[in-house]
């Protein structure tokens, strides 16, 4: 049995194979006459269909779900109710090389896709997890993108090697309480100095998800104002920055506040306040009033690891549903039995399954978009074409949107199938709705998408 990344990816020394021809060398028994599986299965009840699956997916199915097993509900259940960050679960994914999923080799990483990667999320969040799971690597595995892709190699081996290792966590700063999705009218500005050897940041982010933890922020500020650029897209840089401990914050000009929150309360969410904040002009990432452009590479990865993991979270509340209703007997019968309770269960579950096609497909165009760009910067046949990156960005925004309706309508309904203990800790499905809102809202809300959809898809007029 396979149990870390690195004993499913890593090559022998002595062999010039691929890390992909290692990792289907290892599970090429999948297609063999036997029917018994490859790698040993969790007691857990998983529903998904499976059918479809690239080997290297299921191999990160069931080998990250075989480590999640170590975690039980009450692991989450306890760090929810404490509010206490599961530094040990990071640790254990960290120690079996799976924050580097999606990371370049070279780095330290495996070199796989989104797709992989997404796998990865949803198998986290429907261990019973949930978001607050998944969103305690959440930014390590697709913030890290704009980095490995535009920063310089300094940038890289100094940041990189440490998240993938689980030394240094990071976090994602772009949202602001004054402009929230406009994201093109950020207030927070990075100040050259006259010797061009820093920057000064004042301004204010908000929602910012384990800043408290983190030892990295990517930041997005403003650099030159709005009124001087020739496009709204421009004047935007990013910045992969050092976030000083709590000890050494006094005098800093950073200062952080926690927000109390409805769910997720294992991994913390904060107001992060810049007062003159210095940072090192090599802290830039790609060109200066760029990164808006920059940015964009890493909110179509987000939106695909988000949409697995509002997968991961309906298909535990669905299972879990399922599972009760089978076993409760009311009027003499199981509860199950009435199409009452089986109907808005199995609507659910094909709701799930279709937000599932969705979400792997647009990983799978992300993954394909990558791979295309990385042959013609290498010089390779510039005739096999690109995928368009709208293309991509539909496909993210669409996966998004559709996993998360999915998985509210399944939270909603696991709860109230258990009826009364629906609101019972215990029984988790309380815990999973109040988690299943995150996918909803963020990082673009519904309506925005809508809007995206209508805009670029439909031809309709912007109505913003």
């Amino acid at each position: 049995m396979f149990r870390s990344l690195r004993q499913l990816t890593r090559p022998d020394p002595a062999s010039n194979r691929s890390l992909l021809q290692y990792v289907k060398s290892n599970t090429t028994c999948r297609n063999a006459t036997t029917h018994h599986r490859c790698f040993s299965a969790t007691n857990r009840r998983h529903i998904m269909e499976t059918t479809g699956f690239t080997e290297n997916q299921m191999t990160v199915r069931e080998a990250v779900s075989t480590l999640c097993a170590k975690f039980p509900n009450s692991y989450w259940q306890e760090h929810d109710q404490n509010e206490e960050d599961p530094k040990d679960f990071h640790a254990a994914l960290a120690k079996d090389g799976w924050l580097g999923i999606a990371l370049p080799e070279t780095l330290g990483g495996s070199g796989l896709g989104i797709s992989e990667a997404t796998m990865m999320m949803q198998t986290i969040a429907e261990s019973g997890a949930g978001m607050a799971g998944a969103q305690s690597i959440h930014a390590n595995v697709y913030a890290t993108q704009p980095l490995a892709k535009f920063g310089t190699l300094e940038q890289q081996q100094e940041t990189i090697p440490r998240i993938i290792s689980g030394e240094w966590r990071t976090c994602f700063g772009v949202t602001e309480p004054n402009t929230g999705l406009d994201t093109l009218r950020l207030r927070t500005t990075a100040r050259k100095s006259s010797d061009g050897h820093s920057y000064s940041v004042t301004g204010q982010k908000i929602w910012i998800t384990c800043a408290q933890v983190a030892r990295k922020m990517m930041l997005l500020a403003r650099t030159t104002p709005l009124e001087e650029v020739r496009k709204p897209s421009e004047g935007l840089s990013l910045f992969c920055i050092d976030l000083p401990d709590p000890s050494s914050r006094e005098g800093s000009g950073l200062d952080m506040r926690k927000i109390k929150k409805m769910g997720g309360r294992a991994v913390d969410a904060n107001e992060v306040f810049f007062d003159n904040y210095r940072i090192p002009a090599d802290t830039l990432v790609g060109t200066e009033d760029q990164g808006f452009k920059i940015i964009l590479h890493g909110m179509n990865a987000e939106r695909c690891l988000l949409a697995g993991e509002a997968l991961g979270l309906g298909y535990a509340a669905v299972a879990r549903a399922a599972g009760y209703a089978r076993e409760r007997v009311v009027f003499g019968r199981p509860i199950g039995a009435n199409q009452g309770i089986a109907h808005p269960l199995a609507d659910a579950y094909m709701r799930l399954e279709a937000a599932k096609l969705a979400t792997y497909h647009a990983a799978r165009l992300y993954d394909q978009s990558t791979a295309a760009e990385k042959e013609i910067a290498a010089g390779g046949d510039k005739s096999i074409g690109t995928i368009r990156q709208d293309a991509v960005g539909v496909a993210a925004n669409s996966a998004k949107y559709l996993a998360a309706e999915a998985a509210f309508t399944a939270c909603e309904r696991a709860v109230l199938t258990h009826g009364g203990m629906g609101y019972a800790m215990e029984y988790d499905v309380e815990r999973w709705l109040r988690e299943c809102l995150v996918p909803r809202i963020a990082p673009v809300s519904r309506e925005m998408i809508m809007n995206y959809i209508g805009e670029k898809v439909l031809g309709l007029p912007r109505s913003y």
